[in-house]
């Protein structure tokens, strides 16, 4: 018996739809690398990008637990001596609300060509138009 090795041809890839208005990010994050990396697919192989795309939106309407809205801290460092930048979630929501979601996602894909190239099928929207409608994505529920 030989192991089943999917073809680039034979990957079928679907979109998908989440709308972010009232979930939890951890959750919905998870869900959507689950996704990206098609771990969701029998054809599953873990050096192969088997995944679907997904598009998010109302990423403006994310919600997270306990204090993370005021004292969560992102970190950005501009590559030059004292460069290290932060900003609290509440004034990265105000600015831009679909680097929350790329950031919680891309923590939970490999790092490496494979996991950018994952990153690369995930759409998101900080409110309800987005330009995939002919794509027709499938909504589902998170």
């Amino acid at each position: 018996m030989k192991t089943f090795i999917p073809k680039k041809d034979e990957i079928v890839r679907k979109w998908y739809l989440i709308d972010a208005d009232g979930k939890i990010l951890g959750r919905m994050a998870t869900r959507i690398a689950r996704i990206l990396s098609g771990k969701d697919k029998p054809i599953y192989t873990p050096h192969l990008d088997t995944g679907d795309f997904v598009v998010v939106i109302n990423a403006r309407k994310v919600r997270v637990t306990g204090e993370k809205y005021t004292q969560k801290i992102y970190y950005h460092h501009s590559g030059y001596p004292g460069g290290l930048k932060k900003r609290t979630f509440e004034e990265l929501m105000k600015k831009k609300p679909e680097e929350i979601i790329l950031r919680a996602v891309k923590g939970m894909l490999p790092k490496n060509r494979l996991g950018r190239k994952m990153l690369k099928k995930l759409k998101v929207y900080p409110d309800a138009d987005h330009p995939h409608q002919a794509q027709n994505p499938q909504p589902i529920d998170v």
